[in-house]
């Protein structure tokens, strides 16, 4: 899966983080300094159920590298969605919902 996580701190960081720790194609897209370190550092995620280094993630500051994704996972404040969405464009996002 290409899973594009919009806001990567706390949220974003721990499940895109534990997404990419299975194995997943995440791509953070972050701004500012956590970007500069997301690039240079990695990411680095302390947690009651377990810590973890990821020491090479994709990150970028443009949704629109983004490309075509299967998932976006918005890690980002309430307040926040207005300014995430307009930022991603007008790509259609959709959602499947599977019961069995």
């Amino acid at each position: 899966m290409h899973i594009a996580v919009f806001g990567s701190g706390g949220v974003g960081g721990y499940f895109g983080g534990r997404l990419a720790q299975a194995g997943e194609n995440v791509l953070f897209i972050a701004r500012g300094e956590h970007l500069q370190t997301l690039c240079t550092q990695g990411l680095r995620v302390e947690s009651v159920k377990g810590d973890f280094m990821l020491q090479s993630v994709q990150a970028t500051d443009d949704p629109a590298k983004a490309g075509a994704v299967d998932v976006v996972l918005l890690g980002v404040k309430a307040w926040q969605v207005p300014e995430a969405a307009k930022a991603m464009g007008r790509k259609r996002l959709s959602y499947r919902c599977k019961t069995e």
